[in-house]
């Protein structure tokens, strides 16, 4: 039957043109939905939410932060959207989080300005974990820090083999508070939680996958014009001699340099990862909307609950914070480099701390990389 001359009432919070205005560094797009077997469907499409920052590897900064919010208000709204998809630009990062340069260079030292933003970065969280279409990350490479917080709020997550996974708070002045510490407890259990919360250890797509929080891997690296598994990961072992389980487990040695080799002999192709997101895409098509929507909204309130429960408290903390050791951590990240590192001297900051040094100007100053060498 024909409705197009039905008149529908808008509940989007601005203009489309508003919304794309905001910044360059996000893209909101339709594109036509398919059929698990690549069928064209007339009429129903995929909305496509892609950071747009690759120089910096899709970090987001408060204006990338905004036209999220808004994409995914406007995607949940659209009646002829099946699903939103949420990537990135390039085949290095979907996110590493939250832009460093603006950390150091305007939040560093300004809590009550940084507790603002941290408002609009809980507002993006909600915004994904509230929106009426089921959400899919892309994850096309790195997923870090708050990138990862983003990434696991979405409903179902497919990436690239190359991709890795993990936190950076505690070694770069802040905690992961922005979702990990409530999703990666229920997600792959308290003891691996605490080794990516604290430890900053990051894991491979194909241990995220045997973890729990990916719905699918796709081999992304081409040699000789044929796909091949990540080289730099153990692939093929399960366990160790000891029955430990190296699979997806960083290769050293002669088996890593081997890695590396063929790695600078392929090149980079999404174009399965693109399939299989596609063909995700296609499976949600094919149930009724409605029930759909229930069911996803049902299946996410154990990371709704846990967020809801702390994300006010971890805002003012993250506040506050931003005098002490996240204004040294961010800084030390943001104006060092390859040569001096990006990190203080761990050691010697704890000892100093003991005997009672100040987070005064000076002392920040003074604990830059490379400063005292």
């Amino acid at each position: 039957m024909n409705y197009a001359k039905f008149e529908f009432v808008s509940h989007d919070l601005v203009s489309d043109a508003t919304r794309e205005a905001i910044s360059d560094k996000v893209i909101f797009e339709k594109r036509p939905a398919k059929l698990p077997d690549g069928t064209v469907v007339d009429g129903l499409y995929n909305a496509w939410i892609t950071l747009n920052n690759p120089s910096q590897y899709n970090s987001y900064t408060t204006d990338m932060v905004k036209a999220v919010i808004l994409g995914f208000r406007a995607a949940s709204n659209m009646r002829d959207v099946n699903a939103v998809v949420f990537t990135a630009v390039g085949d290095k990062a979907f996110c590493t989080g939250g832009n460093t340069k603006e950390y150091a260079e305007y939040y560093a030292g300004r809590p009550e300005e940084y507790r603002q933003y941290m408002r609009l970065f809980n507002d993006m969280v909600s915004a994904i974990l509230g929106c009426d279409k089921p959400v899919v990350c892309r994850v096309n490479g790195m997923r870090i820090g708050g990138g990862q917080e983003i990434g696991m709020a979405c409903d179902f997550s497919v990436a690239s083999d190359l991709a890795r996974f993990g936190q950076a708070g505690p070694k770069h002045g802040s905690a992961a508070i922005g979702g990990s510490t409530d999703f990666l407890p229920l997600m792959i259990g308290c003891e691996m939680a605490m080794n990516s919360g604290v430890l900053c250890e990051s894991f491979s797509a194909h241990e995220a996958m045997r973890l729990g929080i990916l719905t699918d891997i796709a081999p992304a690296l081409k040699v000789d014009g044929k796909f091949v598994p990540n080289p730099l990961v153990e692939t093929r072992m399960v366990t160790d001699e000891w029955g430990r389980i190296v699979h997806g487990k960083p290769k050293t040695g002669e088996a890593l340099a081997e890695g590396k080799a063929l790695m600078a002999r392929g090149e980079v192709d999404l174009s399965e990862l693109d399939r299989k997101v596609e063909e995700l895409c296609g499976k949600l098509l094919l149930t009724f909307p409605g029930c759909t929507t229930k069911s996803v909204e049902e299946l996410r309130k154990p990371k709704l609950n846990a967020w809801n429960m702390n994300k006010e408290n971890s805002r003012a903390w993250l506040g506050l914070n931003m005098m002490a050791e996240a204004n040294m951590g961010f800084r030390a990240f943001n104006e060092g480099n390859r040569e001096v590192g990006r990190e203080v001297d761990f050691v010697q900051l704890r000892r100093e701390l003991a005997d009672g040094a100040k987070f005064t100007p000076e002392y920040i100053d003074s604990m830059m990389p490379g400063v005292r060498k």
